[in-house]
């Protein structure tokens, strides 16, 4: 049993996205983002499908050119090699889930 919060430990950048591992399991790993209002995730894919919640605030999701605002308890499933970009709208807390296989790394060169 492996147990995580993403209501603890929060800390903020002000000048870029705070990423986090909390969790990798048997096939996944769990990632927290924490945004502050502003700021983005530039435009990337996945090599895997993932899954991304909004555990609090809101986030304008872009997929392909559409966007989508995301609120406080909305989920997204993307399959792998689609493009989409994040922007905070306010204050957030995001979730991300990626396969086992991906790269965290990965993540965090979205937002140098």
């Amino acid at each position: 049993m492996k147990t995580a919060s993403l209501r603890t430990d929060l800390q903020y950048n002000e000048d870029k996205v705070s990423i986090k591992v909390m969790m990798e399991t048997e096939t996944s790993k769990e990632i927290r983002i924490l945004f502050r209002k502003g700021q983005t995730m530039k435009e990337h894919k996945a090599g895997y499908p993932i899954t991304v919640e909004i555990h609090e605030g809101t986030i304008t999701f872009g997929v392909e050119g559409e966007k989508m605002v995301l609120k406080t308890g909305d989920l997204i499933s993307l399959d792998a090699n689609v493009p989409h970009d994040l922007l905070a709208q306010e204050d957030s807390i995001v979730r991300l889930t990626l396969s086992k296989s991906d790269n965290v790394e990965r993540v965090a060169k979205v937002v140098e």
